[in-house]
């Protein structure tokens, strides 16, 4: 099993910000009773003033940040993915996007890394809506060393994004990074067909790679770690030079980051594009690892959706 970071994307959020906000005064977070759990414990005790408590009131909380953005501070909305996205959406809609102010807004528990907490904590659709909404960045980080670098890079950013975080460790996939809003990051070339993944599927995605090469199968890795806006460019070079493309998340397929390459290859480059995901479906409760075996994410499923669609494109084994 692959190694686990030392510490969680929520708490690399956390201790990230905390370093901000003794760089940079006008840096002010606002939760919903989740200081704790979003890692913001360091900085709530460092810097008490900056760190604002409205209760389990996800839309006063998102109010507040649109206030305080209005004002001139840097403001961070922070709880869980299905809360931001839903039950504060009217807010970030029309209080923050609408006039573009400069809130970061912090998911936890996005996609099925909600696990053990059930469907209710799961954020299997907060990509999906957030992208929907004119103005909003929206990124995934995959790992801790990713996390912080994305945290900085999109506090730098003029205009409301969404950040989306896991629950617990996650697997850890990089020891330095680099983060472009619109950019997407080769992590392995390949010519028979592109995987395009982000997020909790990355090491997946890795493993199930060197799993196809040994089939003779040479796959294009790429991490799409920002979903809006697309990098569309890698994604057209994909379609033409591999051939097929094959998306995986761990979301709703329905308007999902799939949906979007879909939208670049068919209008530019067609080839085909498979999109791996949940299938309009809700997942259940359980441990991570197994949660997405159960939801038909693991390795070993990606490996048979990329064999599938390479075979599809025309593919044969030598």
């Amino acid at each position: 099993m692959r190694e686990l970071d030392a510490v969680s994307t929520r708490v690399a959020f956390g201790e990230t910000l905390e370093k901000m906000a003794g760089e940079d005064e006008s840096i002010v977070v606002v939760s919903a009773d989740t200081a704790r759990s979003m890692g913001l414990k360091g900085m709530e005790k460092k810097y008490p003033e900056r760190v604002l408590n409205v209760g389990i009131a996800e839309q006063n909380m998102m109010t507040m940040a649109a206030g305080l953005a209005a004002d001139g501070f840097k403001a961070v909305a922070t709880t869980y993915a299905p809360f931001t996205c839903m039950r504060a959406l009217e807010e970030a809609r029309t209080f923050i996007a609408y006039p573009n102010l400069n809130v970061t807004v912090v998911g936890g528990m996005s996609g099925i890394t909600g696990s053990i907490e059930g469907v209710t904590h799961q954020g299997q659709e907060d990509i999906n809506i957030m992208c929907a909404i004119p103005n909003f960045v929206v990124a995934v980080a995959a790992d801790a060393c990713a996390t912080r670098e994305m945290v900085r890079v999109l506090m730098a950013h003029e205009g409301p994004v969404y950040l989306a975080l896991g629950r617990s460790q996650a697997h850890k996939v990089f020891d330095s990074y680099h983060f472009q809003i619109g950019k997407g990051l080769l992590m392995r070339d390949g010519r028979d067909l592109t995987i395009i993944t982000y997020g909790s599927m990355l090491w997946r995605c890795q493993e199930a790679a060197q799993e196809l090469a040994c089939r003779g199968i040479d796959v294009r890795l790429i991490e799409m770690p920002c979903i809006k806006p697309l990098d569309r460019d890698m994604v057209l070079a994909a379609a033409r030079e591999t051939g097929a493309i094959l998306t995986v998340e761990d979301r709703n397929v329905n308007g999902g980051m799939g949906s979007y390459v879909c939208q670049a290859v068919c209008a530019q480059a067609p080839v085909p594009v498979a999109c791996m995901g949940l299938p309009d479906t809700f997942a259940q409760s359980g441990l991570e690892d197994e949660l997405y075996e159960y939801c038909h994410l693991g390795t070993a499923d990606v490996v048979a959706a990329a064999e599938a669609l390479w075979r599809q494109k025309g593919g044969k084994q030598a």
